[in-house]
């Protein structure tokens, strides 16, 4: 009941009224009317009870020192102000720390706008197919595997696999991206996007609790739980500062003999924006980032990101794509082309699960090239596959696969192969085994076959991974990467994108290991990754964050943020963001700090009363939150240096 009442008093219609008798507590005596009763009572109770609850509720509740805090020294400050008789003063001290309060949230609501947006929309409702029949249900009755239709303009209820038609999806929900995505049949879509255009059907995978959209918005109500470690010091400065005032305010009273300094001392030392300031900064990065598909689960990890000096990357999944592509096609034998080459490998690995195999067989059917089925075919598993194709025995595999059956590569092949390696590619050899008469007249050596091509394929790189790093660098931060592919792979990946330190062949608890070793040695480090097997490392790191489109479910909950879109140009805007984030609290800090210094010297000195006191101190706080406000819509400019020396600056 208490806490309801208190409630009322603090929102905005009571504060109004509040306001008006304060006013008129001001005007009315200046124009010669008096009334039986100071309106600033009105102010007084309105706005005092809320503060005084507060108080109150700190002392009984709060640990230690934490029980002294600044809505204590505020009402001590009031009863001071009562007990010498300037109620105006006491109204107007309690009245500017609501409406304080009451921007605090404002600015609070509207940075957590869009996560309440999020939340919103959450679909309430799917369309399954059921013996051929459509029905509307609930989406908490919606099991994994159902079929579901989507038509034009729906919201996907749950994430799936389209199993017919085509269309494309709005999923800037998830990912920032401002442009509807093309989706065909055995692509993903995602719980809370939209249908724009055509009509489909999905087979339903994640529902309920493990959808993209709730695991998403449990992400978010933890960044709203969650209390950055700034606001505890503020709360903590707040508590040593009450009995500071109360000394300075004892001794102005002693040395003055003038106990109306006091208790001007008394209102102007209160930190409220000290303690204002840092959580409303913190929760508008926050609503900023989630504009830009960046969930931030904590203020922590935005304070911490903004000190970040080291950012250590995993490379599969984070500065690559994750997937395996055609990079070169070598052909030995000047009778065949590379799509020929690419024809007939692609064909004898038709029916390989290998995943070379299939990368080729896919870079074949991209190209439209025409395959055959294999007269005949067989496996070994781990090393490569023999199929008859036109009338040709091919063997595709390692060089000891081949080497198992006669054929033994050229120099000149190997040291394809050996360049290839360097580049970080792994290889696919291709060799036709010879004819009795084809053999004839050669060497030994040779005698079994020989090799006519060699495809390679590479994990692509993310286009935009140089330019990141570069911008990395321009605000001072170094990068490291982390992997546990070979030193050779690791090595031609790093000098692409321009990082300078590689650590290799590193299990899970080797990149533990070297994340706290860098940790002590004083450096501050954040780690990006998006394998189950980055969890524990992301979890070591002073910041973890994940590649939450591609990462693992895994790697998404051990993070401290998440980067819903593949773009890792999100990892500046995230670093620039945070960095201006603890600029803009350490400015609010000291500016708080500044005008209390000043104030209790001019209220020492009788330059101020409690009345200009308590606006010339509240007036600082409503400047200092305003001043974090402005977070929430600031435009941050990314510059980064060029391949050819030039600068480029885009917004983001």
């Amino acid at each position: 009941m208490l806490k309801k009442i208190n409630d009322i008093l603090a929102g905005i219609p009571m504060t109004a009224v509040a306001g008006v008798f304060l006013v008129l507590s001001f005007v009315l005596p200046r124009i010669g009317v008096e009334l039986p009763v100071d309106p600033a009572w009105v102010t007084v109770v309105i706005s005092g009870i809320p503060l005084l609850y507060l108080a109150v509720w700190r002392v009984i509740h709060n640990p230690g020192i934490s029980k002294i805090s600044s809505a204590l020294l505020i009402t001590i400050a009031m009863f001071a102000a009562i007990a010498i008789g300037d109620l105006f003063a006491a109204g107007e001290v309690v009245f500017i720390m609501a409406i304080g309060a009451i921007l605090e949230d404002m600015t609070t609501e509207r940075a957590r706008k869009g996560l309440k947006q999020l939340i919103s929309l959450a679909p309430v409702q799917g369309r399954k197919i059921e013996n051929g029949q459509e029905m509307m249900i609930p989406v908490q009755e919606i099991r994994s595997g159902d079929l579901l239709r989507i038509l034009p303009g729906e919201t996907v209820p749950v994430d799936g696999v389209i199993v017919s038609g085509e269309t494309s999806v709005d999923q800037s929900v998830m990912t920032g991206e401002s442009l509807p995505v093309d989706k065909s049949v055995g692509e993903e879509v995602f719980c809370g996007t939209v249908n724009r255009f055509g009509v489909v059907d999905i087979r339903a995978t994640k529902v309920g609790q493990d959808s993209s959209l709730q695991k998403l918005i449990r992400m978010v109500q933890e960044a709203e739980e969650k209390k950055a470690p700034m606001a505890r010091i503020a709360d903590k400065a707040a508590s040593f500062l009450v009995p500071v005032a109360l000394l300075i305010a004892v001794a102005a009273g002693l040395v003055t003999g003038n106990i109306v300094r006091a208790v001007t001392v008394l209102v102007v030392f209160c930190p409220c924006a000290l303690v204002l300031a840092t959580p409303t900064a913190v929760m508008a990065s926050i609503g900023q980032a989630t504009k830009h598909g960046v969930i931030i689960k904590s203020g922590e990890a935005l304070e911490k990101m903004g000190k970040v000096d080291t950012i250590a990357f995993d490379k599969t999944g984070t500065l690559t794509r994750g997937c395996l592509e055609v990079s070169d096609i070598l052909t030995f034998d000047s009778s065949l082309s590379e799509n020929e080459l690419l024809r007939l490998a692609a064909s004898a690995e038709s029916r390989s699960e290998h995943p070379l195999g299939k990368a080729i067989t896919a870079c074949a059917g991209s190209r439209s090239a025409e395959l055959v089925e294999p007269e005949s075919f067989h496996m070994d598993a781990g090393k490569g596959v023999c199929a008859q194709v036109s009338g040709r025995m091919l063997y595709c595999g390692s060089e000891k696969y081949l080497a198992e059956h006669g054929i033994f590569p050229d120099e000149g092949v190997k040291k394809q192969l050996e360049r290839l390696r360097s580049e970080g590619k792994a290889s696919i050899l291709i060799a036709e085994k010879l004819s009795v008469k084809e053999r004839a007249g050669r060497e030994p050596a040779a005698a079994g076959g020989r090799c006519i091509g060699v495809i390679a394929m590479s994990d692509v790189l993310r286009e935009e991974a140089a330019d990141m790093i570069r911008s990395l660098h321009s605000l001072h931060t170094d990068a490291v990467l982390l992997t546990g592919d070979s030193r050779q792979t690791a090595d031609w990946f790093a000098k692409r994108v321009g990082i300078n330190e590689v650590h290799a062949e590193l299990l899970p608890e080797e990149k533990v290991a070297l994340i706290e070793k860098m940790q002590a040695e004083g450096r501050t480090v954040c780690m990006i990754g998006d394998g189950v097997n980055d969890a524990p490392a992301l979890k070591t790191a002073g910041v973890g964050a994940a590649m939450g489109s591609m990462g693992s479910d895994i790697a998404v909950e051990a993070a401290d943020i998440a980067l819903m879109s593949d773009d890792l140009s999100q990892i500046t805007y995230l670093k620039r963001l945070a960095r201006e984030t603890v600029k803009t609290i350490r400015f609010s800090i000291t500016l708080s700090m500044c005008i209390n210094f000043l104030a209790v010297t001019c209220s020492v000195l009788g330059l101020l009363t409690p009345t200009t006191g308590a606006l010339v101190h509240n007036a600082g706080s409503c400047l200092v939150v305003l001043i974090a406000a402005l977070l929430y819509d600031r435009k941050f400019e990314v510059t980064v240096q060029t391949s050819v020396g030039e600068m480029s600056a885009a917004d983001v």
